[in-house]
């Protein structure tokens, strides 16, 4: 969204109040001040917005493959907003960073019913809370940044400095917002497709311009890294998908993102059996899938059962003793590039999300190199999850490629979970399993078709250490020395804002507004007796 200049607000609030202040004696200055900090006026503007910019990105991706998006999992709106701002202190630009919400987390971490396994057994409410809150952290970011900007602008006209003024003023025009976009995760719709499309509206409406939906049974839902998934007929999803997009559709995010996810890699087992109307629709290429028994000639099945016909033969598919239906095994592959391929071509999905048991390149790519076969136009969203170990995951992959190369011998490296032994972290494969983490993300966007590469809960497993790296220095031996060490030093040296904490959460945007309202009375909180000033010079 293009936002208005510095001059064009001036102009437009003088021409209201000519004598440079309202009658109650508000100046122009001060409304500008207001109007620009205020950078978005509804969350749903921030979801038509940064639809945008996804779709911008979108197709810079397809024009080079390097131009791949990142984020991370954030189950607060302080860690969204101190991301995006290392972001913007690291590159200069938030360009091509998003925030990932993550469902797990939520069950997890963000819900009123305590800590809950990523089963979809949390209040959906929860998820458009932590959606909102994730922005209004952004938004007043940028408050806080604009309003230091601000004081820029009076301190250098006290001075009668233009230079600086003007200075001040470009700052303020070119400002970039905190502001980002935001993949949301809706897990499998929390319900029907009726109930889906209501809470997607709810997502969008606190700021979500992309949703991120499973092909899981809603009331069976698992994590993704888990065992015991259960995956919907492909119809039953594009219901969902269209869902969604009718959301999108009536709240007027016109460019809204779908990611469609499927997890049936690690699926085995489907709660009902489509209805196929003829030969080769989306039904009969999901029943194919199903394990059957052959029934014999003459031979009726207990009462009960349930027959079918597949190439035509009758037979009854392997029911377990809960209902559930179960795949052929190693089918899991192939009915991945067809749920992909039924996502993008029949649900309209804009990305799609493969879950892998490993994180492997070549696994990824060919996967992808089959589902552009039918769906040219495919682009993934792939999670870097926690759940692999990746150090173990990368040494095996590189102690294999070197025995098949020769390079190594079998007794060189140990087979097994000993390879994370820190002894191995200085070994010619330790470096090379290191540098093919680094390359890994670069690696599959460029060669697997990933325009967006996230870690879905790095600030659950980022908070569980540094807190515990805290605690066990503050309550054994180091006790002040360790929050000073590894935490205020750090923050000093890195640059890091929020050593002013005071000035993080605002305290400076009150002391900006008292003066607005209340000239030389206003009772500030930045005087000289504020301990912050100790900072300053940082």
């Amino acid at each position: 969204m293009a936002r208005k200049t510095y001059a064009e607000l001036e102009a437009e609030t003088l021409a209201r109040y000519p004598s440079g202040q309202t009658p109650g004696g508000v100046t122009v200055e001060d409304i500008v001040q207001l109007k620009l900090q205020n950078t978005y006026s509804t969350h749903l503007d921030i979801a038509r917005d940064m639809a945008k910019v996804m779709r911008e990105d979108m197709a810079a991706y397809d024009a080079d493959p390097t131009q791949f998006t990142q984020s991370l999992g954030c189950w607060s709106g302080f860690h969204a907003q101190q991301m995006i701002k290392s972001v913007k202190r690291l590159r200069g630009t938030t360009k091509r960073a998003y925030v990932y919400l993550s469902g797990w987390m939520v069950a997890g971490l963000r819900n009123r019913w305590g800590h809950l396994p990523d089963q979809s057994m949390h209040e959906k409410t929860a998820v458009a809370d932590l959606i909102e809150e994730i922005y209004t952290s952004l938004r007043q970011a940028d408050e806080v940044a604009l309003n230091d900007l601000f004081k820029d602008l009076k301190t250098a006209r006290a001075n009668g400095d233009q230079v600086a003024e003007k200075k001040a003023i470009e700052a303020i025009d070119t400002f970039e917002s905190h502001v980002v976009p935001i993949i949301a995760d809706i897990d499998a719709g929390f319900g029907n497709e009726h109930a889906t499309y209501l809470l997607a509206k709810e997502l969008i409406k606190a700021g979500a311009c992309c949703l991120q939906i499973e092909n899981q049974v809603s009331d069976a839902k698992q994590c993704g890294h888990q065992d015991g998934k259960v995956t919907v007929p492909r119809e039953d999803f594009i219901e969902k998908l269209r869902a969604c997009r009718l959301a999108f559709e009536e709240l007027g995010v016109d460019e809204g993102v779908i990611v469609a996810r499927t997890d049936s890699l690690g699926a085995g087992l489907t709660q009902k059996l489509p209805v196929s109307q003829h030969p080769g629709d989306l039904a009969s290429e999901y029943l194919k899938w199903v394990e059957v028994e052959s029934v014999a000639e003459g031979n009726l099945p207990a009462d009960g059962e349930v027959l079918m016909v597949s190439e035509g033969k009758l037979v009854k598919p392997v029911r377990l003793p809960n209902g559930l239906y179960k795949f052929k095994d190693g089918s899991g592959r192939s009915r991945v590039v067809e749920d992909c391929i039924a996502s993008l071509n029949d649900g309209g999905a804009d990305l799609i999300w493969i879950e892998t048991d490993t994180p492997n390149v070549a696994e990824i790519a060919g996967m992808v190199a089959d589902i552009r076969k039918k769906a040219p136009h495919a682009k993934l969203t792939y999670n870097n999850s926690p759940s692999f170990n990746w150090t173990l995951n990368l040494r095996k992959q590189v102690r294999n490629e070197w025995l098949k190369e020769g390079r190594i011998q079998e007794a060189d490296y140990p087979e097994g979970n000993e390879l994370m032994k820190a002894e191995f972290d200085a070994t010619d494969l330790g470096r090379e399993a290191d540098a093919r983490l680094q390359n890994f993300q670069f690696d599959i966007s460029t060669k697997a078709g990933v325009f967006h590469n996230l870690i879905t809960l790095p600030t659950f497993h980022l908070t569980a250490k540094s807190v515990d790296e805290l605690s066990r220095g503050y309550f054994g031996e180091d006790k002040m020395l360790a929050y000073v060490a590894t935490v205020q030093r750090e923050e000093i040296r890195r640059g890091i804002s929020a050593v002013k904490h005071q000035h993080e959460v605002g305290s400076d945007l009150g002391d900006t507004f008292k003066e607005m309202v209340a000239g030389e009375r206003a009772l500030k909180a930045g005087g000289h007796g504020n301990t912050m000033n100790q900072f300053a010079a940082e």
